[in-house]
């Protein structure tokens, strides 16, 4: 715990505000946002830093990188941090292990991935008894896949279709060039270069909509109940980010701020925009048919995970207000968003 606080602790420390004893009582607490990955999905964050929507919104609000989301909820769960940018599957695993987390908006709903497949595998039955890769068995991608084989009518014991853990999608992207797996499930800047390369796309799962908690905005109990008016500011930033992203207008911007964070060329970050504006959901809500997705597929191998009540891991008064008072659509209309 000692080695976790100070990964987590040293960029506050950096990034501190230095202020008198008075400034100090009134100002508002730093709030340190974390997310573990480092993909094209992260862009409303750093939209909303970038483009001043935390400082708008009188969110002191810092972000920092933890690579894996089992030490994000860790440190989320320690106090370490104060909101995760992470998904239901971490809030789940921590909830059956007695965490008090809540997920407050959650930004993709569904299933995202494409199905993608090695030349001479022309439709879904042809899967039957091939290797199908995945990046960790119990996953995300693992249950992107487990939920593809169902939307395709198939069952892994049933058809002794084999799925392995490969690697991540870079990874499994060559596996499939390779030919030491036959089928996986990848984001659309990944297949889109397959699919030149004459890889069949069996299936595009975000035109099927298959529900699944996907990244969201996560914080424990104690602190919204605490700090409610820094959670709803914290929402806004973020809805004004999204919001941003969408309008046609913003375009280049969003692009220069993927090529920054990520290091990207110019047609790696316009395909993972494209990724981001197709897996976004217009009106984040947190989906509970995306929950117990999740949590159908987790307790194959967690079975703890099903005395949780997903109904309770659920915090939508910010974004009910929200979208109530209008303040979503105003947003969307104000930058040019139909």
């Amino acid at each position: 715990m000692a080695r976790l606080f100070w990964i987590i602790a040293v960029p506050v420390l950096l990034f501190a505000p230095s202020v008198n004893g008075a400034r100090a009582a009134s100002a508002p607490a730093k709030m340190v946002i974390a997310h573990a990955a480092m993909n094209a999905r992260v862009l409303p964050l750093w939209a909303a830093k970038d483009q001043g929507f935390f400082s708008k919104y009188g969110v002191p609000a810092d972000m920092i990188f933890i690579r894996q989301a089992p030490t994000l909820v860790q440190a989320l769960t320690s106090g370490d941090i104060q909101v995760g940018y992470t998904g239901g599957t971490a809030v789940l695993g921590a909830a059956a292990g007695g965490s008090d987390l809540k997920i407050l908006a959650a930004f993709t709903n569904r299933v995202t991935y494409d199905v993608v497949a090695r030349p001479g595998i022309k439709t879904p039955e042809d899967l039957r008894g091939k290797i199908f890769g995945v990046q960790s068995i119990g996953g995300t991608l693992w249950m992107g896949a487990i939920l593809a084989l169902e939307h395709f009518g198939l069952d892994p014991n049933r058809d002794t279709i084999s799925l392995i853990a490969a690697g991540d999608q870079s990874v499994l992207a060559q596996a499939l060039l390779a030919g030491s797996i036959d089928v996986t499930v990848l984001d659309g800047v990944m297949s889109r270069t397959l699919r030149e390369k004459g890889y069949p796309v069996l299936a595009e799962l975000s035109k099927v909509n298959i529900p699944i908690s996907s990244v969201g905005i996560v914080a424990r109990g104690g602190y919204i109940q605490k700090n409610p008016q820094a959670i709803e500011n914290l929402l806004k930033a973020l809805l004004e980010s999204q919001a941003f992203l969408f309008g046609p207008s913003n375009k280049a911007a969003a692009l220069a701020i993927l090529k920054r964070y990520l290091r990207i060329n110019d047609q790696q970050a316009e395909e993972g925009y494209k990724d981001v504006l197709n897996g976004l959901d217009r009106k984040p809500h947190a989906s509970l048919a995306g929950l117990k997705n999740v949590q159908r597929l987790m307790k194959l191998r967690n079975p703890s995970v099903e005395k949780v009540k997903v109904e309770e891991l659920v915090d939508d008064r910010f974004m009910k207000k929200l979208d109530q008072n209008g303040f979503i659509d105003e947003m969307y209309a104000k930058y040019g968003v139909k």
